[in-house]
């Protein structure tokens, strides 16, 4: 890699760290930046899916009550995650590049409504849910949300976020301690299957890691600060920039 591209990938990586510390969507940095260095697109998917792993699984110390709360859901749901994350990050193993490439808008763009419709989507499901969802129905949707999670990944958070709000978890830390410990699950599986498939770019992505572990922590101190409606309408404004650009 040159200068330009080192720098490049670390600036990203700390934009990326800091808005999902905030508000979420740091895949829109990461993943882009990683195919501008002519990263191909299924290594640069797998490579940022390692990078901002660790940003799910340190969340997780501080949400150790809420967990212990729902332990039941997380021993029911742990192995549908871990499943439906093995056939997600399988498939984006062996699909090639260029049908991957073609993907990428059209993957960005689900992302991006996703992340727009995020809180309108809780508000809606919180209105017109059922108290009694069936557990086949809750099982399926976790393993539909999962593969997506080990395929791509961006929006995760947020179909989480709906599941848990559809099968009535309201409190909002609570929802948000599944949501990281569940991504923490579809994200090492995920992780664990792309190092085995040899398709991760180490030094590229040790350079975005770097960067996000610091964008974390600079997000995680300037939050309060920063308005989270501002990052979400900037973020959506980039998500569907990328979209136009890769179509």
């Amino acid at each position: 890699m040159e200068s330009y591209d080192i720098m490049l990938l670390a600036v990203d990586g700390v934009i990326g760290g800091a808005c999902n510390a905030i508000a979420g969507g740091g895949t829109f940095f990461t993943f882009p930046a990683l195919l501008s260095v002519g990263i191909p697109p299924v290594v640069a998917n797998a490579t940022s899916a390692i990078s901002i792993w660790p940003g799910h699984a340190t969340s997780l110390v501080s949400y150790r009550p809420e967990l212990r709360r729902h332990a039941g859901r997380l021993k029911m749901s742990t192995p549908v995650f871990v499943l439906g994350s093995i056939v997600g990050a399988g498939l984006l193993s062996v699909t090639g590049n260029g049908l991957f490439r073609d993907l990428i808008p059209w993957l960005l763009l689900s992302a991006t409504v996703l992340f727009a419709a995020g809180p309108k989507l809780r508000s809606a499901i919180l209105v017109m849910r059922s108290d009694h969802l069936p557990v086949a129905v809750t099982v399926l949707l976790d393993f539909v949300v999962a593969v997506y999670g080990g395929y791509f990944g961006a929006g995760l958070g947020i179909l989480l976020m709906a599941i848990l709000t559809l099968i009535g978890i309201e409190d909002l830390n609570e929802a948000n301690a599944l949501k990281n410990a569940f991504a923490t699950i579809v994200s090492s599986v995920a992780v664990a299957i792309f190092i085995a498939s040899g398709i991760i770019a180490w030094g590229p992505g040790a350079v975005v890691l770097a960067g996000a572990v610091a964008g974390g922590y600079i997000g995680a101190r300037i939050a309060r600060w920063v308005n989270p409606m501002i990052l979400r309408a900037v973020i959506i404004f980039i998500g569907l920039g990328l979209t136009w650009l890769y179509l």
